[in-house]
């Protein structure tokens, strides 16, 4: 599904909207019960270290991973097995949704530095055995929004003129779009470290992804009215995911912030940073968004309240605490050759600045 480029700005933008916001509806269940879920991260760095290597669009890497999420909550495979079916799925995902000659190729894969030093060998046959019971497990069905498909639609409303920056008017539209886009880009790859946003629509994580931003680049109002009617969200059904991202970008401030005390003044480093200490539980920005929208208690992360649309109120998100199913297994024909030591960590988050050189006044 390679939709027009910028395809949020042609004629068909509502539709194609429209289109999504129902199939989201009918998306598998996900129960979050596979006994490698520890490993999730793990892989799902990897997708996105190879999909930033080959340049793949952000709805591949997403689709990706969530093909992945589906794949390890049905079967009960070895770590083995996740290589193959975590590149497959890489696979399937740029087959759906890059041009053909972008799609990776198996012996580009092979020659890849990450996978040389995993020695991981893939053959044509374990990925075509693999890509096909992926598509037996989804029925054949690829067409699974993601968050990435609804942002650019959330972006191009999500900065106006109109807007204030701690109270003052904006100096610059254009550079307050561009870290509009930045940091909405950084939390939908925060959204990927993490199997909880499972739990949110997909619609509404893009929607959460706006306000984070909204929120950290310090706009007023937080979730102005025009945001309200494009996602048909209201604040009240965006504040547990929000709070989720924003302690997740706290989480990294904090941590890029003991890295730079480290490189500057490292005899310090024991003294200033002796133990983890204690952790805000919800970052200082959730404050900040009471101002125009004040917020009531956190629903549960199971829970589906959705704004005021027709097709919102049928939506129906399953828990990932549901009790564990029956995992199949696959056959032993499927595994491949690697020797690796599984508990490297690959490390994709970007840290970005809290304050934006484009607002200093």
């Amino acid at each position: 599904m390679e939709l027009e480029s910028q395809w949020w700005k042609g004629q068909l933008a509502e539709d194609i909207y429209h289109a999504l916001r129902y199939k989201e509806l009918k998306l598998p269940a996900y129960k979050g019960q596979s006994p490698q879920l520890s490993l999730r991260r793990y892989f799902a760095d990897l997708i996105a270290i190879v999909s930033n290597r080959f340049r793949l669009c952000p709805t591949a890497r997403h689709l990706a991973v969530y093909l992945l999420d589906l794949f390890m909550d049905r079967y009960d495979v070895s770590v083995q097995q996740l290589h193959v079916a975590a590149l497959s799925c890489l696979l399937l995902a740029s087959k759906f949704e890059e041009r053909e000659d972008r799609v990776p190729k198996l012996e580009t894969l092979n020659c890849l530095g990450c996978m040389s030093s995993m020695n991981l060998v893939l053959t044509k046959q374990n990925l075509l055995n693999m890509e096909l019971l992926l598509l037996e497990t989804l029925q054949w069905n690829l067409y699974l929004p993601t968050p990435a498909h609804f942002i650019e639609y959330y972006l191009s409303i999500a900065v106006h003129e109109t807007d204030l920056h701690d109270g003052w008017p904006l100096t610059s539209l254009e550079k307050t779009g561009l870290y509009m886009a930045k940091y909405a880009d950084y939390f939908l790859e925060v959204s990927l470290q993490d199997h909880i946003f499972l739990n949110f629509a997909p619609s509404l994580v893009a929607a959460s992804c706006v306000a984070s931003s909204r929120i950290v680049l310090r706009l007023s109002p937080t979730w102005p009215p025009r945001l309200q009617r494009l996602t048909a969200y209201l604040w009240e059904h965006l504040s547990a995911c929000v709070e989720r991202l924003l302690m997740a970008h706290d989480g990294d401030v904090k941590e890029a912030s003991k890295q730079k005390c480290q490189q500057q003044n490292p005899s310090v480093v024991s003294a200033v940073f002796h133990g983890p200490g204690p952790v805000s539980a919800v970052p200082q920005y959730l404050h900040g968004a009471t101002l125009q929208y004040p917020q009531q208690n956190c629903q549960p992360l199971l829970s589906s309240a959705h704004g005021p649309s027709s097709y919102m109120s049928q939506t129906s998100l399953q828990a990932g605490t549901q009790p564990h199913g029956h995992l199949q297994h696959i056959p032993a024909s499927l595994e491949t050759k690697v020797s690796m030591p599984f508990n490297r960590g690959y490390q994709v988050n970007a840290h970005y600045k809290c304050s934006s050189p484009c607002f200093d006044r």
